[in-house]
């Protein structure tokens, strides 16, 4: 069921103009995807809501927009040439590639998918008397499942931690794990994979070879003095940044979640030390209350990390419920004073900070929050299509696709549609108000097929607002706007358009509802 509906929200992107496979006339490019038109819009508007409530919102957090292509020892520095690596083992049989963590993890998954399928169960069977934590505590099959889990995910993260290949081939002979095509139980041995790309920037050899930078915050903590001393901040406060990132993925994987060139949205928190668990708590809670104003709140969790990253004293991810289960959609991270004292070593530069309410100089500490564009994107269409029955104009059941995304991230705004394109009058009509409207937010111009049919395409890309122009406008200058969600019309004045829509779908409202979440 869960496969179906992946497979359904594929298709739909590329139908609807959100996603194309990228360099598909040569029968594409794996792992790399083009935004289309409506894409496009989405993921600026995605964006710009991130944007305004990390810099607009804060008035000690600055934006910024560093260069992809930095000097090379700055990945030295940050350890991505000596440590960037995910754990890679082949299958024999079917000469595929596979990261052997998410093997494990995949099988990890299915012990609590069983676990939670046998609470399901005893549920039904019990009704309202059923004590949901009582049976997990005492049920033996329960128990057997999640403590096995329990016992596989510690020892997967004590493996990646040590960095004990042998161990992770180990755990996937003793679980035998299959690959999922054929079967096959054969094997290598798990080997690093460094996951950085390198190209070069004149042909003087090894002197010249440059990184596409594999992550942002790099190019934040290079940039720290400049943005300070400029901007003249005090400890704490935060730079953002929206930028390309780029992966050696040994799998990329499940549509464009993981993809080898991606966006990240990240902002890096500089704090007093000491301090930086306070600020980290206080960060988890703000960047929930961004994800739950647009997305179910039982469609998000926290997920602590097992294996910490070797730069940080705590993590934890933001999960949301994807079609192919709970995965990582947001990372904040407690990244000490790594990042600034490894720059300050290698570079020969004090990166610090003087606290004048301390009379001291101090390298500060940083609290990252860092989510990925593309993920978030795929999160607002997994969460929003939705396939209902509604009735037609006749009154009998049919069927809609409709995209329920929050007004104010949805790519087109209003759509202008004429009742009949062969009435000269109505198209003038129609063009009159599309020209005024085009000021105030995106809009279409619609007048092809029935105004049905017109409304069913404008609901499958998330339109919140359908105006019709017929005989009644050209007689008292009023429409019939029709919203989205309830398909309920009403007649208003042409004047009051641009303003009913506007208010709809500002985002103002999820900024207002994130402050008063805090």
């Amino acid at each position: 069921m869960q496969e179906d509906l992946f497979k359904r929200l594929v298709s739909h992107c590329k139908e609807y103009g959100f996603i194309y496979p990228s360099s598909e006339v040569y029968d594409g490019l794996n792992g790399v995807y083009d935004y289309g038109p409506m894409g496009v819009e989405l993921k600026n508007n995605i964006k710009e809501y991130w944007w305004r409530a990390m810099v607009q919102m804060h008035e000690n957090i600055t934006g910024l927009d560093s260069a992809i292509f930095m000097h090379p020892l700055i990945w030295k520095a940050s350890g991505h040439v000596d440590a960037f690596n995910d754990p890679l083992v082949d299958n024999k049989d079917s000469k595929k590639r596979f990261r052997a963590d998410v093997l494990i993890e995949t099988e990890i998954d299915k012990l609590i998918a069983k676990a939670d399928k046998e609470v399901e169960k005893a549920a039904k069977r019990f009704g309202d008397a059923f004590d949901e934590k009582m049976y997990r505590e005492t049920n033996p099959r329960v128990l057997e499942y999640t403590q096995k889990a329990e016992a596989v995910e510690k020892r997967l993260a004590n493996a990646m931690k040590a960095n004990d290949m042998a161990d992770l081939k180990a755990i996937i002979d003793e679980l035998e794990i299959t690959e999922p095509d054929t079967g096959s139980r054969n094997w290598t041995e798990v080997r690093q994979f460094n996951l950085m790309f390198s190209t070069q920037m004149s042909n003087t050899g090894d002197d010249g070879k440059l990184y596409l930078r594999p992550e942002t915050a790099q190019g934040i903590f290079v940039n720290f003095l400049n943005v300070q001393k400029t901007t003249r901040q005090k400890i704490p406060f935060g730079i953002a940044q929206i930028g390309k990132a780029f992966r050696n993925e040994i799998v990329a994987r499940q549509f464009i979640f993981r993809m080898r060139e991606f966006e990240q949205m990240e902002m890096q928190y500089f704090v007093r030390p000491g301090t930086e668990m306070e600020w980290y708590n206080k960060w988890k809670e703000r960047r929930m209350a961004w994800h739950r104003a647009i997305t179910p709140a039982e469609k998000l969790r926290f997920k602590d990390h097992d294996n910490l990253a070797h730069y940080a004293n705590a993590a934890v991810d933001i999960q949301f419920e994807f079609p192919f289960g709970f995965k990582e959609l947001e990372g904040i991270h407690s990244r000490t004073d790594f990042d600034l004292s490894s720059h300050s070593q290698l570079s020969g530069k004090k990166m610090q900070f003087f606290d004048p309410e301390l009379n001291e100089h101090y390298t500060p500490y940083v609290v990252e929050t860092s989510v990925g564009c593309d993920r978030m994107f795929l999160s607002v269409i997994s969460n929003s299509l939705i396939e209902e029955t509604v009735p037609d104009a006749q009154g009998e059941d049919s069927s809609r696709t409709v995209l329920k995304i929050a007004p104010a991230l949805a790519p087109v705004k209003c759509a202008v549609l004429p009742l009949l394109k062969n009435k000269e009058e109505l198209v003038g009509k129609a063009r009159e108000v599309y020209d005024k409207l085009k000021f105030h937010f995106l809009c279409q111009y619609d007048e092809k097929d029935a105004v049905g049919r017109r409304y069913r395409r404008q609901d499958a890309i998330g339109t919140p607002y359908c105006v019709t122009i017929d005989f009644e406008t050209l007689e008292n200058d009023t429409v019939t706007i029709r919203e989205r969600d309830s398909m309920q019309q009403e007649r208003v004045a042409i004047s009051e358009v641009a303003r009913i829509v506007a208010e709809k779908t500002d985002l103002r409202k999820l900024l207002e509802q994130i402050d008063v979440a805090l």
